[in-house]
């Protein structure tokens, strides 16, 4: 991820990462504070001017010296969850050279900071503890919400907050408070992947009890050790979070993380009216997923207004891949959403969706539902004969029912359409609903290919089809891994994941100061993305563009979306450029960047939160700072 240089035309803004910082802490607090901490890279200059001398060894030493040093500590651990506990600790101590070790080692790192090891931190929560990070609200405590979410900053010093109940973790069910750490990494990819400042960013916890019985049983786990609250009194709590979040942090961003499928989408949809909001489950994996879909129809030289889509497998992650490409194909077109939707057929466990199924149909699967009229006298139970009769161009498999597209499904498909697209994006491998090396065979190299689990590299007619690989997905779910990779020639396929969308359309929103973050905008994010395609210059490339480019990428989807925020009247920042190339750099400018900028020592009166080590620290530490 290369840095780009600055741009002192937009230096003046309050999130520039250009010149120097403010800093009024000095000596051993200095070294505590994880935002200003250089350790041993402290030159000289600022050695003297903050008395540092005899807290320090004599020797300075640059950020390249001190990745190394910590690259050789990193390697060293036993295993992943041992490499994950001493990255925490770093972040903890040292946030550039944190970021700048990831930078330099992003694949091999990856799996490490987030899944599948993350996921291990997580279920161990109580166990490794200690100590806390993020923000924990309980239940039992609605009177106390916007209390506790005001020690956190004042009204300018919160852009992005990542917020779970902790009920349906990466595939790991239900972990209580254990949450918290999802919120945080989901953080540390903004940071990361889109350079949103990390000490400007809060995450969050609703601990509202805990289904899992084992965490229950056990004495040692820190959550509330009673079943999960629901209804009304679970409403009124996730309500009070953001109503004191529109009070306490009016130009914030919110992301909803793996909330239970049964919140998830009414949670989004009521509030995403109210506040500019996100759900990386419902909203991400089908950002992602279109991308994909936009580059194949193109090598396919097929508009999307003419596309047919089976979704096979309706749940949130199929649902919210269907609401992203009928968004899409109504926008492109200028059809309503009702007649975008026709070209969409959802398939569940029922078979077809249909509106005879009235209630037992959720509340994502109505808008796809069908008119049983349509279907009188055909069979719609079938996937084979679904298919038979809409002669779909793209399928898409989110059902986790594993070797579903058979060869005849397969087959069938292919007979209709010249270059089919097909997905199986259900994830870990072992639930996948085709093998890519069968469905080239059946298809005799013509489908294109995205999967939602890795593969190895495949052969076909003397070429060979070379799968790249960037997270281990055991533990996966569709919303956090789906790699999409265009099975074509013998060139290594791109791979992409939602870590390629959310923290760019995040950064969007946070620059441009967005009231609400719309359909509309998702849709340029969308095409930012696919219009990065290595595909639409030569077909033999991948679908979408490689992770280790994310922060660019990041950059092109933040400027779509700060442009269709201003578009839409949407936008409250001041002085957003109207010239793109002066957009460009008015978002980069704003990117935190892994560097150590030169710190100048100003009196703790009338210092700004960030300057006395305050910001991003809460409110307990605060105190203690104060003392």
């Amino acid at each position: 991820m290369p840095s780009q240089s600055n741009s002192p035309k937009f230096g003046h803004l309050p999130l520039s990462s250009s010149g120097p910082e403010p800093c009024a802490l000095t000596g051993a607090a200095l070294l505590r504070s994880p935002y200003h901490n250089k350790g041993s890279a402290f030159p000289p200059e600022e050695r003297e001017a903050f008395k540092l001398y005899g807290l320090l060894p004599p020797n300075v030493q640059t950020l390249d010296e001190q990745v190394q040093r910590a690259y050789q500590q990193y390697s060293s651990r036993a295993d992943a969850l041992a490499k994950n506990t001493f990255m925490t600790s770093m972040k903890e101590q040292n946030e550039v050279l944190y970021y700048k070790l990831i930078q330099e080692h992003l694949k091999e790192m990856f799996s490490v900071i987030y899944m599948p090891t993350e996921g291990d931190a997580i279920q161990n929560f109580s166990r490794l503890f200690r100590q806390p990070e993020g923000c924990f609200l309980n239940i039992f405590d609605r009177e106390r919400v916007y209390d506790d979410m005001a020690q956190w900053g004042a009204a300018d010093e919160i852009d992005y907050i990542v917020v779970t109940d902790g009920e349906e973790i990466l595939g790991i069910g239900d972990q209580g408070v254990g949450g918290i750490l999802i919120s945080v990494a989901k953080l540390v990819l903004t940071t990361l992947c889109a350079g949103v400042h990390p000490a400007r960013t809060l995450p969050v916890v609703l601990d509202c009890g805990t289904d899992n019985h084992q965490l229950l049983n056990d004495e040692l786990y820190l959550g509330l050790r009673r079943p999960r609250i629901r209804g009304r009194e679970y409403d009124d709590f996730v309500d009070t979070f953001v109503q004191s979040t529109r009070k306490l942090y009016p130009r914030a961003y919110v992301h909803f993380e793996d909330f239970g499928l049964s919140n998830a989408r009414r949670i989004l949809d009521k509030y995403s009216t109210q506040i500019p909001c996100f759900n990386d489950d419902i909203q991400g994996t089908g950002c992602i997923t279109l991308a994909a879909i936009m580059a194949g129809l193109h090598v396919s030289k097929l508009r999307l207004a003419d596309m047919r889509l089976i979704v096979f497998g309706s749940g949130s992650a199929g649902t919210g891949i269907a609401d992203q490409v009928r968004d899409a194909i109504a926008t492109e077109s200028g059809k309503s959403e009702e007649e975008a939707a026709k070209q969409i057929w959802c398939v569940d466990k029922p078979g077809l969706l249909l509106k005879s199924q009235g209630e037992d149909l959720t509340e994502g699967q109505h808008p796809f539902a069908r008119d049983d009229s349509e279907w009188k006298g055909k069979d719609h139970k079938d996937l084979m004969s679904i298919i038979r009769e809409t002669k779909p161009h793209v399928l898409i498999g989110t059902s986790t029912k594993p070797k579903t597209f058979t060869e005849e499904v397969v087959k069938e498909m292919a007979k209709h359409v010249e270059r089919p697209i097909i997905l199986p994006l259900s994830n870990p491998t072992r639930l996948h609903e085709a093998d890519p090396k069968d469905i080239i065979e059946w298809t005799e190299g013509r489908a294109l290919i995205a999967t939602g689990s890795p593969f190895p590299p495949v052969k076909y007619n003397g070429k060979e089809y070379e799968i790249g690989r960037l997270m281990a997905p055991s533990t996966q779910s569709h919303a956090d891994r789906v790699s999409m990779m265009l099975m074509e020639g013998c060139h290594r396929l791109a791979e992409c994941n939602n870590s390629c969308a959310f923290p760019g359309i995040g950064l969007g929103a946070v620059l441009s100061r967005t009231r609400l973050l719309t359909k509309t905008q998702l849709v340029a994010a969308v095409k930012a993305l696919a219009a990065q395609s290595p595909a639409l210059k030569d077909p033999n490339k991948g679908l979408v563009p490689d992770v280790t480019n994310v922060r660019e990428i990041s950059v092109q989807i933040a400027k779509a979306v700060v442009k269709t925020a201003v578009e839409e009247g949407l936008a409250t920042e001041k002085g957003i450029p109207e010239d793109d190339g002066d957009l460009e750099e008015w978002v980069r400018e704003q990117m935190w960047e892994t560097k150590y900028r030169p710190l100048v020592r100003v009196e703790k009166e009338g210092a700004s939160s960030f300057a006395k080590g305050e910001a991003g620290m809460g409110g307990t530490k605060r105190e203690a700072k104060e003392q």
